[in-house]
């Protein structure tokens, strides 16, 4: 280390690294990996108030305590913190102690029941704890070197953070640091530390080429990625310069999940929790940008789209999500997915796209903070903005467009409670001049009736993942690829997008003469689709290869039928419009047909 870098080093220390260089590796010890997973997935209220009946007492919940007996309340659960305590036992703790006290049973037994509710598997490993404290330290130490490096002399790093309006105070609290250009800084402040290649490796703090370790930051301004407990778990690096990728982020490791964490709600839970509301943007610097104006309930997710763990984990400080998007089509593809995840999680979420610069950075340096909350004011509901999308996507001058419009309209309804429906229903019928009775019958179809997943008139937005039937005959397919040929009309089961492109290349293999395998048809896939593949391998058959065949061939057909239904349906639904009896006559003998056929299928 040279002699400006360890003045700097005396003298400064990242406000979010507070534990000393002599601390040893012990003093950060913390849960496992596994276990905030299960604390990312669960909500204590959900698991209390199956035995507690809890009333919302200000940003909290109260209750009879059910270790003790007693009249008044006195057992209080936080959701924001996510502990219970009693102040009249003195008990107190997380969700596991609470399953562990209620229940009588021991951690263990309390941690895999968690985990089998919300599907987190629990792999056992010998010193995962003290792994996970030295990956934990490495994070830490590299932090310090970059924060470090962005002060003892001047740099890129600072010059383009000074350009972006960034000042020191804001710098200071995201612990913003730079990684030089040189090829083993990081590496050698590490070793000299004693941590191991391969551990670095890990962390994708260095890379590795023919046997040789290099940095895998280089030239770039660092952002720390925290988890809500604070520790370093990862690293997001911007190029200064042209290089590619824009943005380069630390492997996925032990201790970093980029689809249970989100930049930076270390930050911004306390204000996201007195403000009972959070804005979730795309990006670090939009998060910095809107925290150095005043805006400190933002955060953003890590370079991926909007998961249910990420919902889960937002759902503990508020259940009021404020979507910021570009206003783009892929920020508008981006607030879609991410509203419906939200929307499953229980949280009333809005949506806003910057229309004045490309992101809420820009928007903010050019119209100021007052602008930026009307925007935030003007937010479009779940329902009101899915709608509003939806009329951009179909000509409602025409009949076919208009069927296209109910048809998904339903679907945005059946999201809603009834007094919700009911009001978007009149809203529809004064807007488009389509009958509430239309709307109403439209809504009951789609209550009836599952998705087939078919992308149809156009529309951009795909069911994702695999149906059952699909699963159900890929595992057959996995066993025996000649069923393809034993089996007409097998390709009829794969109606979703995944599942088409498995089966396609399912089907080019057993024609080139490779062995279908899971291994061999992955290489062939995307790492998304062969995930997917790999998750509907997993478990048995449920029955004969025989029957499972006949009942997946069933299920498509069925689906087909039902798929068919609902169009003739909605054509009829609006045929007072059409005026066309021969029409009319022609579609009702054909939905007569159809249902007849469903009845048959049905009685096999």
């Amino acid at each position: 280390m040279d002699d400006a870098r360890q003045r700097a080093e005396e003298k400064e220390t990242c406000p979010r690294c507070r534990l000393s260089r002599h601390q040893g590796v012990d003093a950060l010890r913390t849960n496992s990996d596994v276990i905030e997973e299960i604390k990312s997935r669960i909500d204590i209220v959900d698991v209390v108030s199956r035995v507690v009946d809890l009333k919302k007492a200000g940003r909290n919940y109260k209750g009879l305590c059910p270790f003790h007996n007693e009249k008044t309340p006195s057992f209080v659960v936080s959701e924001e913190k996510q502990i219970f305590t009693c102040f009249g036992c003195g008990k107190t703790g997380d969700v596991i102690e609470f399953e562990k006290e209620y229940h009588g049973i021991d951690f263990m037994t309390a941690v895999e029941k968690l985990a089998d509710e919300c599907g987190v598997k629990i792999t056992r490993r010998g010193g995962s704890e003290k792994e996970r404290a030295a990956l934990l330290e490495i994070n830490r130490q590299a932090a310090r070197f970059f924060y470090i490096n962005m002060r003892s002399r001047p740099n890129p790093g600072m010059e383009y953070m000074r350009r972006r309006g960034l000042n020191q105070e804001t710098m200071h609290a995201f612990g913003i640091g730079y990684a030089d250009g040189s090829w083993d800084s990081l590496l050698k402040y590490l070793k000299q530390r004693g941590f191991e290649e391969e551990q670095m490796l890990q962390l994708g703090l260095v890379s590795k080429s023919r046997g040789s370790y290099y940095d895998k930051f280089r030239d770039r301004v660092i952002f720390p990625i925290r988890s809500t407990q604070n520790k370093v778990i990862g690293f997001g690096g911007r190029a200064i310069g042209d290089a590619m990728p824009k943005y380069l982020n630390s492997s996925e490791s032990s201790i970093f999940k980029k689809k249970s964490n989100l930049y930076d709600l270390s930050l911004a839970k306390n204000a996201i929790g007195s403000q009972d509301c959070a804005i979730l943007v795309e990006g670090y610097m939009d998060v910095i940008a809107l925290h150095q104006s005043g805006i400190e309930n933002a955060a953003a997710s890590l370079g991926t789209a909007l998961t249910e763990q990420q919902a889960a984990l937002l759902k503990r400080y508020t259940k009021n999500v404020v979507l910021c998007y570009d206003a783009d089509a892929a920020g508008q593809a981006a607030a879609l997915r991410g509203m419906d995840i939200l929307h499953r999680a229980g949280i009333k979420v809005r949506v806003m796209h910057v229309t004045d610069g490309k992101d809420p950075d820009e928007f903010i340096k050019k119209r100021g903070r007052a602008a930026f909350d009307a925007l935030v004011d003007a937010a479009l509901p779940f329902a009101e903005y899915k709608l509003k999308v939806l009329q951009t996507r179909f000509d409602l001058g025409e009949t076919e467009g208009r069927i296209g419009f109910l048809e998904e309209a339903a679907r945005v309804l059946n999201q809603l409670s009834p007094v919700e429906a009911d009001i978007y229903i009149k809203k529809l019928s004064a807007d488009y001049g389509i009958s509430e009775q239309a709307l109403h019958a439209q809504q009951e179809i789609r209550k009836s009736t599952p998705r087939t997943g078919r992308v149809r008139r156009g529309r951009t937005q795909q069911q994702s993942g695999l149906k059952p039937p699909e699963k159900s005959v890929l595992k057959v397919l996995m066993t025996d690829a000649a069923y393809l040929e034993q089996e007409p009309g097998i390709e009829k089961v794969f109606t979703s997008p995944a599942g088409v492109r498995i089966y396609q290349a399912i089907a080019a293999m057993h024609r080139e003469g490779v062995p279908v395998t899971a291994v061999t048809c992955a290489e062939r896939l995307s790492e998304e689709d062969a995930q997917m593949l790999r998750d509907a391998l997993d478990g048995v058959l449920l029955g004969s290869v025989d029957q499972v065949l006949s009942d997946c061939l069933a299920a498509a057909e069925e689906s087909r039928l039902r798929e068919e239904e609902e169009k003739i349906i909605a054509r009829l639904s609006l045929a007072d419009e059409d005026d066309n009896d021969e029409e009319i006559n022609r579609l009702t003998r054909r939905l007569m047909e159809v249902q007849k056929e469903l009845t048959t299928l049905k009685a096999r």
